[in-house]
């Protein structure tokens, strides 16, 4: 057992049962503040780090957007949770190409990963949450399985009815337990005669996050695109996963060392944006990047280096491909309601503001 796994069974055995909140959210904390996760070396590879394609696509997105909405001269780029700054170095690389040049913002909370981050992306500056941004300046903000790592709050049907789902100890070891009080009023109307053991998720941090970046899209103008796996219609069910070294695991065998993770509720989020002000899209990784253009940049790619072109079409086929990470994947695009709407997204998934 960890550290942190020793200090959870004290705090459970002196107050009781934690929600899976708490439990996901200082996990992550510990995790995240403590290391570089990413790569082979580490417990798992995002999209940008599999392919320059990846980055390449979301920039010449945001870049599309402010040849469209004018130029605005004091475009500030946003990324959140920038990984090694990969994305972002891709992602400029391709801004750059149509004129693009802004100033860099990254939302980080690790020092770890600042480190790296500086030295991909000189000159960059350094926030802990969107509070400290510019907020007199358009937003060009990426987040790429940034939502997924947020804490979640899980309610499960029991006999007794809703209540929150906790983590507690069995027989010395963690498991999922219910909490004492009664929660139905926080299940939605047509979700309250589930089934028993029917588990519903919310990730308060999420929603929070994508109400204050709507309200500030509203002001200051600008465009966001957030991917990440998850869902685009409700859904019931734990989605709570551990990943560690690049194999799944149990999501107590190891917290604070290992990655814990949920399925983005998206079909939430974006009636949040909507009910905010600003226009929301939604679709899949596989059809976005599909719309945007990453088969040619692939075939031109693979044209100028032939060596690498079998590794260029696998890499490809890994972001685009249904049974790959094309379907698991969703993309949200926000855009502020007088600004031009993202491309890549069919319109019959754009939802202007209620």
């Amino acid at each position: 057992m960890t550290g942190l796994a020793d200090s959870f069974r004290r705090l459970i055995e002196a107050t009781g049962a934690m929600p899976v909140s708490r439990y996901m959210g200082e996990s992550n904390a510990r995790y995240y503040t403590s290391r570089d996760p990413l790569g082979a070396g580490g417990d798992f590879t995002t999209a940008p780090e599999i392919s320059q394609m990846f980055g390449e696509m979301a920039g010449l997105w945001l870049a599309d957007i402010w040849v469209r909405a004018g130029r605005p001269a004091d475009a500030i780029y946003v990324e959140l949770g920038p990984g090694r700054g990969t994305l972002a170095r891709d992602a400029l690389r391709a801004m750059a190409s149509q004129g693009l040049r802004p100033e860099v913002h990254l939302v980080e909370g690790s020092e770890a990963l600042r480190k790296i981050q500086g030295g991909t992306l000189a000159g960059a500056r350094f926030h802990d949450s969107i509070d400290t941004l510019p907020e007199d300046r358009p937003l060009f903000l990426l987040a790429n399985e940034f939502l997924d790592a947020l804490p979640i709050r899980q309610l499960v049907m029991t006999a007794q009815g809703w209540r929150e789902r906790m983590v507690g100890l069995e027989g010395g070891e963690f498991a999922f337990v219910s909490g004492p009080n009664p929660m139905t009023e926080a299940v939605p109307d047509n979700q309250r005669a589930a089934q028993p053991d029917t588990v519903i998720e919310t990730c308060p941090a999420a929603a929070a996050l994508i109400e204050a970046l709507a309200l500030r899209l509203d002001v200051q103008g600008g465009a966001a695109l957030f991917i990440d796996y998850g869902h685009l219609a409700p859904r019931t069910g734990s989605t709570l996963q551990a990943v560690k070294a690049h194999e799944k695991c149990d999501v107590f065998d190891a917290p604070g060392e290992m990655d814990l993770s949920a399925h983005v509720d998206f079909a939430t989020l974006d009636a949040i944006a909507r009910r905010e002000g600003v226009a929301s899209s939604l679709t899949t990784q596989g059809a976005w990047l599909t719309a945007m253009g990453i088969g040619l940049r692939a075939q031109a790619l693979a044209k100028a280096s032939p060596a690498r072109a079998e590794d260029i079409r696998l890499a490809h086929d890994r972001l685009v491909q249904p049974d790959a990470m094309g379907d698991v994947f969703k993309c949200m695009a926000l855009t502020a309601r007088d600004w031009p709407r993202g491309a890549g997204f069919p319109e019959g998934q754009r939802r202007k503001p209620e």
